[in-house]
């Protein structure tokens, strides 16, 4: 069992078993949550309007292949997101607000979040993420990255493909992960 203990961050791997079902999802787009952050990009000279990818999720019906995943998350309660970052699109560095999350479960300490990324595609030229200042690129499908609550990270597509993962958030149990 994995737990983050020390480190902020860690990486891990799930064998694929989605095939790619998640491209056929309808997605759709919502504008990012933290104006605090959208304030500060544009300071630094962002020109765009749009900063978030299209998602697909727990609105929405369950894909089946979604438990195969879920059974190696031990955390208390359980939402996703299916991301589709498309071409162009950037995501400056940032920490997570989980206003949706902390609504529904009623969180009143945000210190006990974390957070999965795992990714539903093996990386292609353009594709990006930085966590903690640390970057990652080259990964396989069903490689993932889980956090703490306010790590930061950052994400981008500046390649020609559609860029899809799978966001996972649970608060802290005795066991994080499988």
């Amino acid at each position: 069992m994995a737990t983050l203990d020390k480190v902020k961050w860690q990486r891990f791997h799930l064998d694929p078993g989605w095939s790619n079902k998640h491209q056929d999802l309808v997605y759709t787009n919502e504008q990012f949550n933290d104006t605090t952050s959208l304030a500060e990009w544009k300071s630094l000279g962002y020109t765009q309007t749009q900063f978030t990818g299209d998602m697909y999720d727990m609105r929405n019906l369950e894909p089946d292949w979604m438990a195969r995943i879920k059974h190696h998350f031990k955390w208390q309660h359980f939402s996703w997101s299916v991301y589709r970052m498309g071409p162009g699109t950037a995501l400056p560095e940032h920490s997570d607000t989980y206003d949706r999350f902390r609504k529904i479960y009623n969180v009143v300490d945000p210190t006990k979040i974390y957070r999965a990324v795992i990714f539903l595609e093996d990386w292609q030229q353009g594709h990006y993420f930085d966590i903690d200042g640390t970057p990652i690129s080259q990964w396989h499908a069903g490689d993932g990255v889980w956090w703490n609550w306010d790590t930061k990270h950052t994400a981008a597509n500046v390649g020609k493909t559609n860029r899809y993962t799978l966001q996972i958030t649970g608060l802290q149990n005795d066991n994080i992960i499988v």
